[in-house]
């Protein structure tokens, strides 16, 4: 992929948890970024319609008050973050999303839940999260999004703030394309499938190292760039 020049598309959404098919939508952003700059941005509050838990509002600064009285209706929110990240795919953007598995399924249960129509198709994505850990597998110490920009020398804005997490997806990104060249040479559908594959054997390995250590139950969902939600039975 050639990625001086080509516009990049940053998504965040910071959120009411961490169970991305239950939590719900606060804040969001879609950052495009060319040469690693913005050149465009969109930024969302909503009042997710549920109350947000302490916990939740100490790490993005968003109270229930502020949501209720700023956010506007998720619904709303939801169906125009996926109608803008569909108009960068439709053109062949990529969309770059730390964790992506987190944020495109939470997404995805918020089209559900309101009964929008679903993210189709969904793609190119590029996660930094899957990449870094395919591409340097035994490095030491934290995969977070703050960990991983100190190692590629990204300065990150207010951390947990949506619009500042989309951008240092992004060129974090494009650090890691200029740290590996097996990275940058891939085309944005090339790169996708790579990914894909790569968070399997992730996935499949993690379950492996759980039951080993004793959960012999566990289960590391392998789906990429995002979950499928389970069917409700009525």
């Amino acid at each position: 992929m050639t990625w001086d020049g080509e516009p990049l598309v940053g998504f965040d959404l910071e959120t009411t948890g961490t169970e991305p098919l239950e939590a719900r939508i606060v804040t969001a952003a879609v950052v495009e970024v060319r040469g690693g700059e913005v050149i465009r941005q969109r930024t969302w509050l909503a009042d997710p319609g549920i109350l947000i838990p302490a916990q939740a509002s100490a790490i993005h600064g968003i109270s229930n008050e502020r949501a209720a009285a700023e956010g506007r209706p998720v619904r709303e929110v939801t169906a125009e973050i996926a109608e803008t990240l569909a108009a960068y795919w439709s053109r062949g953007v990529p969309v770059v999303a730390y964790n992506a598995p987190f944020d495109l399924t939470l997404l995805t249960a918020e089209l559900r839940r309101h009964g929008l129509p679903a993210l189709d198709p969904v793609g190119p994505v590029i996660d930094p999260y899957t990449i870094d850990r395919a591409v340097d597998r035994y490095r030491r110490g934290k995969r977070t999004l703050e960990a991983v920009c100190a190692e590629y020398g990204v300065v990150l804005g207010t951390a947990h703030e949506a619009a500042a997490d989309a951008l240092a997806a992004v060129r974090v990104a494009s650090a890691i394309a200029s740290r590996h060249a097996s990275v940058a040479a891939l085309a944005p559908a090339e790169l996708h499938e790579r990914q894909v594959r790569w968070y399997a054997e992730w996935a499949k390995d993690f379950q492996q190292f759980l039951r080993r250590k004793g959960n012999a139950e566990a289960i590391v969902d392998g789906a990429w760039p995002l979950r499928e939600p389970v069917p409700t039975v009525s």
